[in-house]
């Protein structure tokens, strides 16, 4: 050391404060008591991760924010939900309608079937009466007030209407008033009243 000129001391001792200095400053930042990173770019830190950021924790005005949309989702859903239970009502009412429908339809099919099996039978009725009618007219006047004696007293009315009809289109006298005169007076009488009444 004694070799040393005092300027080579000063420098020595100038590169030893600078380094312990030096030395002193990284510590210093390193344990937290300054941050060198503010004054020095070189000791910048890298960026705080977005999930460890301090200011990642909403802030009063998101939460409200988000308050208020989760309130007008629940809305939504309390809506739809009302919605729904409508839908669904309609959908029974309309189902007993629908039912209802079925019913009267099912009601009209028989009616309609009532009433051609009504119209089948009437004009099988129709037949047979003009095919008595025609037999009625060729038998003897005698044999047939035998016949229709035994009868009931609505095919006596049409068998005899309808020999009315039959001599009016050939263009002859029809007989009915006489085989009215040949049945029992009380039959005939009975007769002659119903056929002013139907």
């Amino acid at each position: 050391m004694r070799n040393l000129s005092n300027r080579a001391k000063v420098i020595y001792l100038m590169i030893l404060i600078f380094f312990i200095s030096a030395f002193g400053l990284f510590w210093l930042d390193y344990i937290g008591m300054i941050r060198m990173s503010k004054y020095i770019n070189v000791f910048r830190e890298e960026p705080e991760l977005v999930v460890d950021a301090a200011g990642d924790e909403p802030s009063l005005m998101e939460r409200e924010e988000f308050e208020k949309e989760k309130q007008r989702f629940l809305e939504r859903i309390e809506d739809l939900d009302k919605r729904e239970a409508v839908i669904v009502d309609k959908e029974k009412s309309l189902d007993v309608e629908r039912e209802k429908f079925d019913q009267m339809r099912r009601g009209l099919d028989l009616e309609k079937k009532k009433l051609a099996d009504d119209r089948n039978r009437y004009s099988g009725y129709k037949d047979n009466v003009k095919k008595l009618a025609g037999k009625i007219y060729n038998m003897p006047p005698e044999e047939s007030v035998k016949i229709m004696v035994n009868w009931e007293d609505p095919l006596i009315i049409d068998v005899l209407r309808q020999m009315d009809a039959d001599a009016e289109d050939a263009g002859r006298q029809s007989m009915t008033p006489y085989l009215i005169t040949l049945l029992p007076k009380e039959k005939a009488s009975r007769i002659m009243y119903l056929m002013t009444q139907l």
